[in-house]
């Protein structure tokens, strides 16, 4: 499960100049998984809601840089579920003005006959 969510926050970042892997975030889902913004009112979306608006922020050369990574997490898993409580840093430069935070996100992930998949993630910014 770690995994699966490094290979998210590696799909997400970019560096100056280049781009985001968006569309490898589709494999790490099950089909009809969803991401869960809690940062004020919840904003909740599929995987391709998720990423239309980002990448189109990247595209407009609006969003130059980001980088999300986690600092710590811990799983619990039972059978075929299991959840990942992890805290995360993010950084990245939009409209010219860089940025940054940190909160906490929580995954959910079953496993599939091709492996673990993540079902949900939500996650807040800490105040």
């Amino acid at each position: 499960m770690e995994t699966l969510l490094h290979d998210f926050f590696r799909a997400v970042s970019f560096e100056p100049g280049g781009r985001p892997d968006y569309e490898a975030v589709h494999g790490l889902f099950v089909p009809g998984g969803f991401l869960v913004k809690a940062v004020g009112v919840p904003e909740v979306s599929t995987v391709r809601e998720f990423i239309t608006p980002r990448l189109a922020l990247v595209e407009s050369g609006a969003l130059t840089e980001f980088h999300e990574s986690e600092r710590s997490g811990e799983t619990s898993a039972f059978g075929n579920v299991a959840q990942r409580w992890s805290v995360y840093d993010k950084r990245g430069v939009q409209g010219g003005v860089a940025f940054s935070a940190a909160g906490r996100i929580s995954t959910q992930f079953v496993r599939t006959p091709s492996g673990w998949r993540i079902t949900s993630m939500a996650w807040d910014d800490e105040r």
